[in-house]
């Protein structure tokens, strides 16, 4: 009853979920296409009563947040084939203190990156690697999986691969990620290709290197990526009592992550879980913004830049792959693209912490154009909002030490919280405490 194949975005031609492919016959995007209509097989309340009853479920696949929806992911895909490291279900932070310093009505922040691997490519790793797996195991000549990435993609690769066994290869810009980053891969026993280029150059060479239909692309624009993260949309909804808040506002550098989104709330209106639209908006850095300069554009066409160097390093990207999927996302939700630079991302992660967050520069990116916009009148005082942060601020340490001691070039810390370094007498520390505690004095 429950089917779903590749389509063209684009077009008319399909191929089974069997088949090695990443584009059409015309060179666009592929999506997985779900046969909708069976999907109303089951009423809205049937539905949200089996997902709630997996929740409480100690099955391995109940466990994950992905698998549990796995009818809308990959419903012909054997429970037994599944790779799951129980990603999902991730904790959604009541950000209510921030939400009334900047005056909207509520703000939550979806802790994506509270994950095996720390960002929220766990999501869509898990079901591309459960494919293959099912793949090779029914005798697909598939020897290895491969990706391009800025780390966390690779982190992710590196670990499902590793928990079913497939070797895996990434491609990673020389240089240009974090020590945390790098360290993941090679820990879960990857083959490591440092290349002297940008992501952008990775992602050449990767699509060169796969042409080879032996080894599997993983990056976003193989849209199995896709079917994972966006049940992202289906666990906001479902954590928010079956509602979606008004504003989503999230990160983007390849723009796999708001197609996902997008899609995860359209599947949510086709089963008639929710009736009413969010605005999706997505937040880019300042130095690698090219779906902000074609927005601004009227969304004329995407015209590839050179990225800059940007403490949100996992963004930088020039020429992104999923941007006809992103643009459509944006057009159906109301949306909105903002920029936002790097000392405001700076400041924006920090703030954010300073309410008991832990911000990644990306959630940073968000979160400065949230301030940004609520400046702006953009986003109203009546508004809830949510956040969506995309890694763990503990695989950017570098990041947040180098704020707080103010050691980020060009960047002047507004919210440093400074280490007090003192003599081992009592005298000394009461001295200082008494600065910040005046009932002390």
């Amino acid at each position: 009853m429950f089917h779903a194949e590749f389509k063209s975005i684009s077009g008319e031609d399909t191929y089974p979920l069997s088949e090695v492919v990443y584009r059409g016959k015309d060179g666009s995007l592929l999506e997985v296409n779900h046969n909708r209509a069976a999907w109303k097989s089951r009423s809205p309340h049937e539905w949200k009563t089996l997902f709630a009853s997996r929740r409480t479920s100690f099955a391995p696949a109940d466990l994950s947040g992905v698998w549990s929806k796995r009818e809308l992911v990959l419903p012909e895909l054997p429970v037994e084939d599944i790779i799951t490291l129980q990603e999902g279900f991730n904790p959604l932070f009541n950000a209510q203190k921030l939400a009334d310093e900047i005056n909207v009505k509520s703000l939550r922040v979806k802790l994506c990156g509270n994950s095996h691997t720390g960002s929220f490519k766990d999501l869509g790793m898990t079901v591309l690697v459960s494919q293959v797996n099912h793949l090779i195991k029914n005798k697909a000549p598939i020897k290895a999986v491969a990706c391009a990435s800025t780390g966390d993609t690779s982190a992710a690769l590196s670990a499902y691969c590793a928990r079913a066994g497939i070797p895996s290869i990434v491609f990673l810009p020389s240089g240009k990620i974090s020590v945390a980053q790098l360290v993941q891969p090679i820990a879960n026993g990857s083959i490591v290709l440092a290349l002297d280029t940008d992501f952008d150059g990775c992602m050449k060479i990767v699509q060169e290197v796969t042409a080879d239909k032996s080894i599997y692309l993983a990056n976003s624009m193989n849209s199995l990526r896709i079917e994972g993260q966006k049940t992202i949309s289906y666990e906001l909804c479902q954590e928010m009592g079956w509602a979606l808040p008004d504003v989503i506002i999230i990160p983007g550098g390849n723009l796999g992550n708001v197609s996902a989104l997008a899609k995860g709330i359209d599947d949510l209106l086709t089963l008639g879980i929710i009736e009413k639209k969010p605005r999706i908006i997505v937040a880019q850095a300042e130095n690698a913004n090219p779906f902000y300069l074609a927005y601004k554009r009227g969304f004329d066409k995407l015209e590839a830049v050179q990225a800059k160097k940007t403490l949100a390093s996992a963004i930088q990207i020039g020429n992104p792959v999923s941007y006809p999927k992103a643009e459509t996302a944006i057009k159906n939700y109301n949306g909105l693209v903002e920029s936002v630079s790097e000392q405001e991302l700076a400041d924006a992660a920090h703030r954010a912490d300073k309410t008991g967050l832990y911000s990644c520069p990306h959630t940073g990116v968000a979160l400065g154009a949230l301030f940004k916009l609520c400046e702006k009148g953009i986003i109203s005082k009546e508004e809830n909002v949510v956040v969506i942060s995309t890694a763990h601020g503990l695989k950017f340490s570098e990041f947040k030490a180098g704020y707080h001691e103010q050691q980020l070039e060009g960047i002047s810390p507004k919210y440093a919280n400074a280490i007090h370094r003192l003599p081992a007498k009592a005298g000394a520390v009461a001295d200082v405490l008494k600065n910040f505690l005046p009932s002390l004095q």
